[in-house]
């Protein structure tokens, strides 16, 4: 009974978090964007192979036995189709988006770019093909393809920091919330985006990159939490969560490494770490018994300020990137 009025408690203050106390404002609902790539259609009528009827190992496979100038009559016919494949060569798929996004990413590696919605967007900085390390940030709240800079300004603080040694994949892949409301309280656009996070991850793997070490900030924690059992990644690293939908790191069931950052400054420290009906993440991924290992962040500010140059934070993040942690 003692437990049962503790959750009962600790559901009504999660819904006063999401009404707009503690560090919480209101937020649209938001639908989220999967399914197949925008052209499939076409794609399919040119008897081409249904993009969601193949892995990113079947579409590499694929891809291997065309000759280039097939594989380049594919991208000018259906570049939002060959973009956005997982599994398809890389520079293929740069080309093909520097078609489908025109000018908005105009001279930047896109490696996927899908128009629909807010707009998702994946951006390489470095070289994914031949890096020995590979980081990959997964943003919360707010980013789409319109609203990439804040997730642009990460991904080149990180890539700074490990010398330019670091490919550093900019993942906006997924349908974000839109400020923190019921949509950042429960976990729908976090379950689409773990799919297509997993697949994403997968098609690293299938075009030979290096394994990738993820950084998961903010809601980006949960995608990460939810996908983790079956994410292809060396390190998942939870920067200002307000939970992974986990209990702790075994309940994930992952066989990365798994760290956590949250600064005392940080707003999200005051969101009720609990999961009811749907509500909330559960744990807090930087309580120790979560059981993750901690990052240092004493010196960040704020619920953004964990990628600001000269941080102790970022220097963790450049290590871990490179392997150079235990």
């Amino acid at each position: 009974m003692r437990r049962f009025t503790r959750t009962l408690v600790a559901a009504a203050l999660t819904a006063t978090v999401v009404a707009g106390t503690a560090g919480w404002a209101s937020g649209t609902t938001q639908q989220p964007v999967t399914g197949a790539p925008v052209g499939t259609a076409a794609w399919r009528a040119d008897g081409l192979p249904d993009p969601e009827g193949m892995t990113p190992a079947q579409v590499s496979a694929y891809f291997a036995g065309l000759s280039e100038s097939r594989r380049t009559q594919l991208l000018r016919e259906h570049p939002g189709v060959v973009g956005n494949l997982d599994g398809a060569p890389l520079a293929l798929r740069y080309a093909a988006n520097a078609r489908a996004a025109g000018a908005r990413f105009a001279g930047q590696q896109v490696l996927a770019y899908d128009p629909r919605g807010r707009g998702q967007a994946v951006l390489v900085y470095g070289d994914l093909a031949r890096a020995a390390h590979v980081a990959v940030i997964v943003p919360g709240s707010d980013v789409d393809a319109r609203n990439f800079t804040p997730l642009a300004r990460k991904a080149a603080a990180l890539r700074a920091a490990t010398g330019d040694r670091t490919a550093v994949v900019a993942w906006a892949g997924y349908t974000t919330p839109v400020g923190v409301g019921l949509d950042a309280a429960t976990g729908d656009l976090a379950e689409a985006g773990a799919d297509r996070l997993t697949r994403f991850t997968e098609g690293l793997r299938a075009v030979g990159s290096a394994e990738p070490a993820l950084f998961c900030h903010s809601y980006g924690s949960v995608v990460c939490g939810l996908a983790a059992h079956e994410l292809k990644a060396k390190d998942l690293v939870a920067i200002a969560s307000p939970g992974m939908r986990a209990d702790d790191v075994a309940a994930l069931n992952t066989s990365a490494r798994v760290w956590a950052a949250k600064d005392p400054t940080d707003w999200i420290d005051r969101v009720p770490y609990v999961e009811f009906a749907g509500l909330g993440h559960g744990t807090d991924p930087a309580a120790p018994e979560f059981g993750a290992r901690r990052v240092p962040a004493a010196d960040a500010q704020g619920h953004d300020g964990y990628f600001t140059p000269g941080t102790a934070s970022l220097r963790a993040f450049a290590a871990i990137a490179e392997g150079n942690v235990r």
